[in-house]
C-alpha cells in the first residue's frame, strides 16, 4: 500500500474520497470566480461559476442516502460514557437532518421539485448541519482532553508505554475539528447571511480547509 497511485485509487473509491475531491473543485472554482469577476475576464468568471454549481450539485447526488450513516453510528458506537452518548445523539441527529433535507434541496435545484422550495430546504439543511457540527466539535475536544490525560499517565509510568496511537488519534480529531468548524462557517452563511461568512474568500477558504482536512483523514495509511 506504499504506492501513491494505489492509495489514490483506494481513496477515490470511497464516497467520502470522491466527495472531498469534488469539494476541492467546488471551492477552488468559487475563488476563481471571485477573482475573475473583478477583472475583465467575464468568460472565465462565467465558466468558473458553472464549474462551482456543477460540483455542488454533483456532491449532493453523491450524498444520496448518507443520512443513514448517522443512524448507523448511533446503533453501532454511540459513545463510551453517558455524556458522549448524549452528544452523539445530538450531533448525529443534526447531521441526519442535514443530509435528509439536502436530498430535497438537490431535487429542487435540478428542477425535479418546485424551485421555490430550494431556499427553505437550504435553511433547514444548513441548520441541521450547524447544529450537528457544534456537538461533533464538543465531543472531539472532550476526547482530545481525555487522550492528553491518558498520554500524561503513560509517560509518567515506569514502563514508558508508547503513546503513538493516542497522538495519531489526536491529529485525526484535530483534523475533524478543523473540517467541522470550517463547515460550520459555511452553514452559518446559509442560516444567517452576513458580509463575513458570505464573502467568497471566507467561503472558499472554509471549503478548502474542510476538503483538505477530509483528504487527510480519508487518505489510506
Amino acid at each position: 500500500m506504499s504506492d501513491t497511485v494505489d492509495k489514490l485509487v483506494i481513496f477515490l473509491a470511497k464516497r467520502d474520497g470522491i466527495d472531498k475531491l469534488v469539494k476541492t473543485f467546488q471551492y477552488v472554482s468559487k475563488l476563481l470566480h471571485w477573482r475573475a469577476a473583478d477583472s475583465a475576464h467575464s468568460d472565465v468568471a462565467r465558466r468558473a461559476k458553472q464549474w462551482e454549481v456543477a460540483s455542488g450539485l454533483s456532491r449532493k447526488a453523491f450524498r444520496t442516502g448518507r443520512f443513514l450513516s448517522g443512524f448507523n453510528a448511533l446503533r453501532r458506537n454511540p459513545g463510551s460514557t453517558p455524556a458522549l452518548r448524549f452528544l452523539a445523539v445530538l450531533a448525529n441527529a443534526g447531521e441526519m437532518v442535514y443530509f435528509f433535507f439536502d436530498h430535497f434541496l438537490w431535487l429542487s435545484r435540478i428542477g425535479v421539485l418546485d424551485g421555490n422550495l430550494a431556499r427553505r430546504m437550504s435553511f433547514v439543511s444548513a441548520f441541521g448541519e450547524a447544529f450537528g457540527y457544534i456537538f461533533f466539535i464538543i465531543s472531539d475536544f472532550i476526547l482530545i482532553r481525555e487522550g492528553l490525560d491518558e498520554e500524561r499517565k503513560l509517560l509518567a509510568s515506569p514502563e514508558k508505554m508508547s503513546v503513538g496511537k493516542i497522538r495519531a488519534d489526536r491529529v485525526m480529531r484535530l483534523m475533524a475539528v478543523a473540517a467541522n468548524a470550517a463547515d460550520l462557517v459555511i452553514a452559518v452563511a446559509d442560516i444567517e447571511p452576513n458580509p463575513f461568512c458570505n464573502h467568497a474568500v471566507t467561503l472558499g477558504i472554509s471549503g478548502l480547509v474542510s476538503a483538505w482536512a477530509g483528504w487527510y483523514r480519508n487518505w489510506p495509511s
